[in-house]
């Protein structure tokens, strides 16, 4: 796809998610020119294996580049899976098998000495977090540094195997407050010198190699930007940017977000803020969503029904949708029972009911959010399968009285160019 004009600056976007790799070259305003994509299992079965990370980029990021004027190109970015990380040598090689961001870390030591020694809004607390991981790692032999996905992956246009981002240093320990590896973190046992530096999200890293200019034919102005996770990626690719925007992802699961004037800890409900500049994203994710809707009906049989429901109307159920006991937020009970019954005898307002439970903990996440001191909801854009039910999404509206307002992109990819920009912006290249 290309669709630029001629001599008009673009950056370029990096996701690496976890089936594939997409590319985007976006403009200035904030337009997306071209796009690529490839996928892991085109490699290899072993989505562990970071040479294969490297080459589902390459390809993406090739397929853009074919379809633009390279010289037009001011900085790249790069988002990574959080969580997943890796021990290298001075020169990037890979000193062991990854492990990936659902990866738990066995050993009771390790988890016991984080536990007694991070605070209790740290977000390096759990088998899967990056802090454990780098305990494990952190006697191998020649080892340099432990990095995050996205920062090895960047490194390969920088050829510094040293600099990470805020946001993906959070599960790992870094502290996004005071802007630093705390010193708590010394005393679990963890090598300070194997921790990455650490720039915020969008800042810029350093200029491109001289040999990555030459392998991607790219000019050597071109900046390298610190990148994000994927999924703060792909909240920035929605466009919100103001605080109390937030960002309703209706998948499997029902997990909100909001851009936040302060950071909000709260980890009995498993939240934590990423930074962004002077705001903060906040989110948690509830157990009810499209997996509910799932165990009941087809797709098919969702979108039929549909057509037989008013959203104006409340079926005046009270229904707490879940598959299973236990809720994490915006109720943090794991005892939790399911709230579905009576169930009326017509299936169009059982599913009613369904989509007014589901919106009903929507709207609760909010207020959460709100009595966790976030700003005022001030406007809600929706990701995923559920936000093309016109339906549901009247009926969330009706429960959410704020403006519903249109998704610029659903690419994570498109989130880490609007970084890129960021970074162009502050190094002067644009």
């Amino acid at each position: 796809m290309m669709t630029n004009t001629a001599n008009a600056p673009l950056v370029i976007g990096i996701d690496i998610g976890t089936s594939g790799a997409r590319a985007v070259a976006m403009d200035l305003g904030f337009n997306i020119v071209a796009s690529g994509s490839s996928k892991l299992v085109d490699f290899s079965d072993d989505h562990r294996d970071p040479i294969v990370w490297w080459k589902a980029v390459q390809t993406a990021f090739f397929q853009v580049l074919e379809a633009i004027d390279r010289p037009q190109v001011r900085a790249i970015a790069i988002d990574g899976t959080s969580g997943t990380m890796l021990p290298v040598s001075a020169d990037g090689a890979p000193l062991a098998v990854p492990m990936m961001y659902n990866d738990p870390v066995d050993d009771v030591d390790i988890l016991a000495r984080i536990a007694s020694h991070a605070p209790k809004e740290s977000a390096a607390h759990g088998a899967t977090s990056g802090l454990a991981k780098v305990l494990t790692f952190q006697s191998i032999p020649d080892i340099f540094r432990i990095l995050h996905q996205a920062d090895w992956l960047a490194g390969h246009f920088t050829g510094l195997y040293s600099v990470s981002d805020e946001n993906n240093a959070l599960k790992t320990g870094y502290d996004p407050v005071s802007r630093s590896w705390p010193e708590w973190i010394g005393r679990t046992g963890a090598g300070m010198d194997v921790l990455p530096d650490v720039l915020p999200a969008g800042a810029p890293i350093a200029g491109i190699s001289v040999a990555a200019a030459e392998a991607f034919g790219l000019p050597i102005s071109t900046i390298i930007v610190a990148g994000t996770t994927d999924g703060c990626a792909s909240f920035l690719a929605t466009g919100a940017d103001q605080p109390g925007d937030a960002v309703s992802a209706l998948g499997t699961t029902l997990t909100v977000k909001m851009l936040s004037d302060r950071p909000l800890f709260a980890p009995e409900y498993g939240l934590y803020s990423h930074r962004f500049g002077d705001m903060w994203l906040a989110g948690g994710a509830s157990n009810t969503g499209g997996v509910v809707l799932s165990a009941h009906f087809g797709n098919d049989r969702i979108a039929a029904l549909s057509t037989e429901i008013d959203p104006s109307t409340d079926t005046g159920l009270d229904y707490y949708p879940l598959t299973r006991d236990g809720e994490r937020f915006p109720v943090n009970d794991p005892a939790m029972k399911p709230r579905m019954s009576p169930r009326p005898e017509s299936d169009a307002e059982f599913l009613k009911a369904i989509f007014e439970g589901i919106a009903g903990v929507e709207a609760i996440a909010y207020q959460r959010l709100g009595s966790l001191g976030s700003p005022a909801l001030r406007s809600v854009r929706t990701v995923g399968g559920g936000a093309q039910n016109a339906v549901w999404t009247a009926i969330r509206n009706r429960k959410i009285p704020v403006p519903f307002l249109p998704v610029v992109s659903e690419e994570a990819a498109a989130g880490t160019a609007r970084l890129a920009l960021i970074g162009a912006k502050s190094a002067g290249v644009l």
